[in-house]
């Protein structure tokens, strides 16, 4: 018997747990160990921070559910893994032995790389968990009491954009919806070289529709941007040209800020010597495995992916929930193959599909494969896509109560676009 031990139990962790139980059956041992005792469904944290949801509608405990399918589970962070030995020390004093360790914990959010920046020690509120959504609709509540500057947007470094204009329109809807947008000016900073880059290079015309969605909603924008520094009601911002020269510094006074970090690999991860890049993201081969420790495979946001293109801010590069749950199949299969002596075969893929929200409409991005050139380059716009998001939402929180491994993307995402399945060869 192998015992399987799975680091992190997020959008990729939990698929993953399910999937291993489903294809292996109960001959072997699987163990899930998380930082916290609850699953949590961070789409839809932009809708928790404007109070659109309660913590309760995105959230559930996870040891019940990972129980009913024979699945063990440790709430507990890990404060070393001893890829030596393959075992896992916990920050509770207990010690976890492994075969197979599945390494899905997502990032380590960096605001300590920018002065005054974040919820806990600076000036700027998140979305980035649902601890830090609810303390930004808390503060939101405070706002609109008083309301004034607000700025939204992504620091130098970050790598999962869709949030931030999620966040932006859907704060300009709840605004109107509460007839004080008015009193509300409104500016996005983001590192992107331009609008609607994402991190991808743009998808289809992400670049013209985002911008003309900001200027109908009376958003200004800063692109090229680097936040040097935040204090308490203003922002310090250095613009660039295409050659990453300076061309204007922005002192940007604000009321209230939402700005999305850079992504680093949590600290017991990057502390492994030769398994990580200089961020701390897992290294991984075409099969989604450690090179120099081959029984260590990772999955998700933690992964070390090269940027689309060089930028003169940095961007990174986003993992989306297709690319995540094709990773998480791959590795299962792998592991499968590994079990009955057999060399792993099977890969993720890099397509990037997302559905972003913007409060009473949303758009669709379809990027097959996420590198140009493409053989998808596609987006569309409209209130569908608003609704779809909403049924997603729901339908993976009940997959993830049900202990369903049943492939999301694949079976209804792309169907629902009316796009062919494209896998990377």
């Amino acid at each position: 018997m192998a015992h399987i031990v799975i680091m992190g139990a997020g959008t990729g962790g939990m698929p993953a747990a399910y999937e291993l139980r489903n294809t292996l059956g109960q001959e072997h041992k699987i163990t899930v160990v998380n930082a916290v005792d609850y699953f949590q469904f961070v789409p839809s944290n932009p809708w928790l921070a404007v109070g659109w949801r309660e913590r309760e509608d995105i959230t559930f405990p996870i040891a019940p559910y990972l129980g009913k399918k024979g699945i063990d589970f440790i709430a507990s962070p890990v404060s070393k893994i001893d890829a030596e030995n393959n075992r896992l020390e916990l920050a509770n004093d207990e010690a976890v032995e492994y075969d197979f360790l599945l390494i899905a914990t997502g990032p380590k959010l960096a605001f300590e790389e920018i002065e005054g920046l974040g919820p806990v020690d600076g000036h700027t509120q998140s979305i980035c968990t649902a601890d830090h959504a609810e303390t930004t609709w808390k503060q939101y509540q405070q706002f609109v009491k008083d309301p004034g500057h607000v700025i939204v947007g992504a620091a130098q470094g970050a790598s999962c954009f869709g949030p931030a204009y999620e966040y932006a329109f859907i704060l300009d809807t709840d605004l109107r919806k509460r007839k004080i947008r008015d009193k509300v000016p409104m500016t996005y900073v983001t590192s992107e070289p331009y609008i609607g880059h994402l991190g991808l290079g743009g998808v289809g015309d992400s670049k013209g529709m985002i911008e003309s969605e900001l200027r109908s909603r009376h958003i200004k924008w800063i692109t090229n941007a680097k936040t040097t520094k935040v204090e308490a009601g203003k922002m310090f911002v250095a613009e660039h040209n295409d050659a990453g020269e300076v061309i204007k510094e922005h002192e940007l006074e604000f009321n209230f800020s939402m700005m999305l970090p850079a992504f680093k690999g949590v600290d017991p991860v990057a502390a492994v010597e030769g398994m990580c890049n200089p961020r701390g993201f897992v290294i991984v081969d075409d099969y989604q495995r450690n090179p120099k420790y081959p029984n260590i495979y990772s999955a998700g946001v933690c992964i070390a992916i090269p940027p689309v293109e060089a930028t003169p801010i940095p961007t990174g590069t986003p993992k989306t929930g297709y690319m995540i749950e094709s990773m998480v199949t791959a590795i299962v299969k792998n592991i499968q193959e590994e079990l009955a002596g057999q060399t792993p075969t099977h890969k993720g893929t890099w397509n990037a599909i997302c559905l972003a929200d913007m409060g009473d409409t949303g758009a669709a991005f379809v990027a097959l494969p996420q590198i140009p050139p493409r053989n998808v380059n596609w987006m569309k716009k409209g209130k569908w896509v608003h609704v779809a998001k909403v049924a997603f939402e729901k339908y993976f929180l009940r997959k993830m109560k049900r202990g369903s491994s049943e492939p999301l993307y694949e079976k209804y995402v792309l169907k629902a676009l009316g796009i062919e399945r494209l896998q990377d060869k």
